[in-house]
């Protein structure tokens, strides 16, 4: 039967080819991928397996190889590009075992294809990729001479293609959907994980003509003193009047995200917040105008900040991120960061999450866009609702 892939074959060959010349420039032989996401982009593989130790072995000259737990070489067999025979699994005596190290058969497999004394890349800094996979991976290979490729695939990621763009801008359409229906629901007395089933419920419904999938990060909605930190996620108290909300959310597609944010503030807002509202809108359309092609993550920044600045608002800390494919615990990219320090250059094609969040003393505002870098002009907001705080 016949697969039904995410994207085209050309397109996959695209991507192959990008990091077949990121290997070359780092003369590797091989290289070792943990990160499911990239896993995923490589090869199609969409799996809820990244609990156990998985993987795919990129060549020069060669299709790549998916390696993981025997029993999700099924869910490989159905979903990755890649025949039959690049399938490779491991025996599920080694899951939690204390005598033997999934890495182990890895390294056997390598030595197998003649690679025991190769240059392997391997993404050390990854979530997926244990400081116990290292030690016996390279402990089993002691001739190997190891290269350190976090993010290798990533940078590679970073220009999206049409075929992308067009899974981003349908999740946009949910991300709207999911702001839309937390607007109408908010209101003092109504519990917050009665507010977040439904928003679950509205992400996974999708759209029309367009199912939805899990968003790599939960959302996130704290208020008042609570909305001071950025990453809290919610309970069972209900809302209440007198203070500001802030709902952080993503819409996806595919494993393609678009993430959202908006604030609501129940009952009259106090002035800081009303000057902040002003502020955020206006650095938000500064750093959108900054956001061209040519120019640099930075300029982004310094836009915002500036702008920032002039209404008494001293912002620190990054606020962006390139945004795409993602699996938990985040759907960022983990390459560029839109601040003051990054000189990275835009491009056309790339996707941000441009997020000038602001956590005070005692409330938090989020007004956020999903941006693409455009050949002309100031980027293009993917999501299409007002920039503003809601009053209710």
């Amino acid at each position: 039967m016949p697969k039904a892939l995410p994207f085209s074959r050309a397109e996959y060959s695209r991507r192959l080819t990008k990091v077949r010349a990121a290997m070359s420039a780092r003369d590797l032989d091989v290289l070792l991928v943990t990160d499911p996401s990239n896993m995923a982009w490589l090869t199609g593989y969409d799996g809820w397996s990244f609990y156990v130790h998985q993987g795919v072995l990129v060549f020069p000259d060669a299709d790549p190889i998916w390696w993981g737990r025997h029993m999700d070489g099924a869910g490989a067999l159905r979903t990755v590009w890649m025949d039959d025979d690049r399938i490779a699994r491991y025996d599920d005596s080694y899951i939690q075992s204390t005598e033997r190290h999934p890495m182990q058969d890895l390294a056997a497999r390598l030595s197998d294809l003649g690679l025991d004394h190769a240059h392997i890349g391997v993404e050390l800094e990854n979530y997926y990729f244990s400081a116990k996979a290292w030690l016996t991976l390279r402990n089993a290979l002691p001739a190997a001479h190891f290269e350190d490729a976090t993010a290798l695939v990533n940078w590679q990621r970073t220009v999206k293609s049409d075929e992308e763009l067009a899974y981003i801008r349908a999740a946009a359409r949910i991300s709207e959907k999911i702001i839309d229906g937390l607007l109408e629901r908010v209101e003092p007395g109504i519990p917050k994980n009665e507010v977040v089933a439904e928003a679950y419920r509205d992400a996974i419904r999708g759209t029309e003509g367009q199912w939805g999938d899990y968003p790599a990060i939960v959302p996130l909605l704290p208020s008042g003193a609570d909305a001071s930190a950025s990453h809290l996620t919610w309970d069972g108290r209900p809302f209440v009047s007198g203070e500001a909300t802030f709902f952080e959310i993503s819409g996806c597609v595919r494993r393609y995200h678009a993430p959202f944010c908006r604030t609501i503030y129940l009952g009259t807002p106090p002035d800081d917040i009303l000057r902040a509202e002003t502020a955020v809108a206006e650095g938000i359309e500064a750093g959108l105008q900054a956001a061209r092609a040519g120019n640099r993550a930075c300029d982004i920044a310094n836009a915002l900040g500036e702008t920032l600045k002039k209404h008494g608002i001293d912002r620190t800390g990054r606020c962006g991120y390139p945004i795409g494919l993602s699996y938990p615990p985040d759907w960022g990219e983990r390459t560029i960061s839109i601040r003051p320090e990054d000189e990275s250059v835009l491009e056309p094609g790339m996707t941000f999450h441009f997020m000038p969040g602001l956590w005070m003393d005692d409330w938090g505002l989020e007004i956020t866009e999903t941006i693409l870098i455009r050949e002309d002009g100031a980027a293009e907001c993917l999501c299409d609702r007002p920039r503003k705080l809601f009053v209710k």
